[in-house]
């Protein structure tokens, strides 16, 4: 290999590495775009007739959210969110999770998208604060660990207690009911807020709220790094 060749290598390979420095920000939310947001073309394929691609949409995103429908959010329906009650009239009355998480929609009750409304807020928070943080990269620190931790702790807490209440059956726990929440409060919230999984109920916004928080704890932290490890390039 001559000398000539090999400069010419090392040239494209530091236009290469320059480029990347400059795009990273740009492929990330370009890539990581498509990951978060195609689950909300199934419900629009579905409308339009094209079932074979929703499906396969629900089908690939089935292996990275558990899509209970009574946690997810309907499209081109007469609700937004719909109880366990209404899809079992739709659909089968069960509480098994696996058959409950097959139900999708239908032309009535529209269909549901292929996150559940926590895998929203979280995956779409990462995107939305990265464009947020993109004029800002320059002037914010990386978050501390410590602080990190306590952005993740109030999604831990809420997925956890989720997940031990459902050990009782989909919408038999104690965070169906949350009485818990009512003694704390001395029963000064409405019945709608406390039980269930409607959208503005207490439940509901736990999920969204943990989401976000996780979401900005990510960014905070990471971008902070990566914005300086391609700086370094």
């Amino acid at each position: 290999m001559t000398v000539s060749s090999i400069q010419s290598q090392e040239q494209k390979s530091a236009s290469s590495s320059q480029w990347l420095s400059t795009h990273w920000l740009g492929i990330f939310l370009t890539v990581y775009g498509i990951w978060v947001f195609a689950p909300f073309l199934a419900p629009l394929l579905m409308k339009i007739g094209w079932d074979s691609a929703g499906k396969a949409i629900y089908f690939i995103y089935s292996f990275f959210c558990h899509q209970l429908p009574e946690r997810s959010f309907f499209l081109f329906g007469k609700k937004t969110m719909y109880s366990i009650s209404e899809i079992q009239a739709a659909w089968q009355v069960t509480l098994d999770p696996v058959i409950l998480r097959q139900f999708i929609g239908n032309e009535s009750m529209g269909w549901k998208i292929a996150w559940s409304d926590r895998m929203i807020s979280f995956y779409t928070s990462v995107w939305l604060f990265a464009v947020v943080w993109l004029p800002f990269r320059k002037k914010i620190k990386p978050l501390s660990f410590l602080g990190f931790t306590l952005f993740l702790l109030p999604l831990a807490l809420d997925g956890g207690t989720h997940a031990i209440s459902d050990l009782a059956g989909i919408g038999q726990g104690f965070r169906d009911t949350n009485q818990w929440l009512a003694i704390l409060t001395n029963n000064i919230l409405p019945a709608s807020f406390l039980m269930g999984d409607a959208l503005g109920s207490f439940n509901s916004w736990a999920r969204l709220i943990t989401g976000l928080l996780a979401g900005l704890g990510i960014v905070w932290l990471a971008f902070p790094y990566l914005e300086e490890s391609f700086g370094k390039d």
